[in-house]
């Protein structure tokens, strides 16, 4: 009798344990379910500008309607005024800040022609332009623009006057391109793509970021890349450019 008791304790506690182990296991996969189905929802793109509205952007120190700045298509494309008024300025820049985050957009530059893309800028009432805050990857016609001669890192995809690009990625002018910047502070890591190729690599501070500074035009400048959480933009240089699929992606 006391062996069939025990053989009965013995048999119940194994199906328990089973069963434990068959709750746990189910539970495991359903969290794991769970992430699967919740992981798409992290770090997705955000559309700035697909080519229906201009909902996110805004001009540069004006809350007012965007001027200069047509839907054509799919893109968005700058038309320098005839008879600008004096000290007027229509950069673009986005509704919301960004600290950290993969930007891309496509862009194309008329002959002769300068724009730029921005990131990092101070968008309230304190600077005249963009430039004065935001750090700048360079849009340019590298073969007839005269800043392409003033440097290489004045060229497209050119971390602007800090950082030259590793090698000319563009396409031709009137061909669109596509640019892809990605800053992240947590990493001290900033990059410039241009049609796939990086052509540019730097940090975001430290010694070797304060000597490229040290080296730029930027140098002395009171508010430039002072601001980690800033708004994006693109230039009015005075040039027709064009611009679309503009999208960002925030990184954690």
């Amino acid at each position: 009798m006391k062996k069939l008791v025990l053989i009965s304790c013995l048999t119940a506690l194994t199906f328990s344990c089973k069963d434990k182990a068959t709750q746990e296991t189910k539970e495991k996969e359903i969290t794991a379910e769970n992430t699967i189905k919740e992981a798409p929802t992290k770090n997705e793109w955000t559309v700035l500008f697909d080519g229906s509205n201009l909902d996110n952007l805004k001009l540069y120190g004006n809350d007012n309607a965007i001027e200069n700045w047509k839907i054509e298509g799919d893109a968005l494309v700058f038309h320098p005024p005839t008879n600008r008024p004096k000290d007027t300025h229509y950069n673009l820049v986005s509704k919301k800040e960004y600290t950290n985050f993969v930007l891309s957009i496509d862009w194309k530059i008329s002959e002769g022609g300068n724009s730029g893309i921005f990131w990092g800028i101070k968008d309230d009432g304190t600077y005249g332009q963009p430039y004065e805050t935001g750090l700048e990857v360079q849009v340019l016609d590298n073969q007839k623009h005269p800043d392409a001669k003033n440097g290489t890192d004045r060229q497209a995809g050119a971390l602007y006057d800090l950082v030259a690009p590793s090698k000319d990625a563009t396409k031709p002018v009137g061909e669109w391109n596509t640019t892809v910047i990605t800053i992240n502070h947590n990493t001290n890591k900033g990059s410039s793509v241009l049609n796939g190729v990086t052509v540019a690599e730097f940090p975001l501070e430290g010694e070797e970021w304060n000597s490229l500074l040290e080296n730029s035009k930027f140098n002395g400048w009171d508010g430039f890349a002072k601001y980690k959480t800033g708004k994006i933009g693109v230039q009015d240089h005075g040039d027709v450019v064009s611009y679309r699929n503009i999208k960002i992606k925030e990184l954690n």
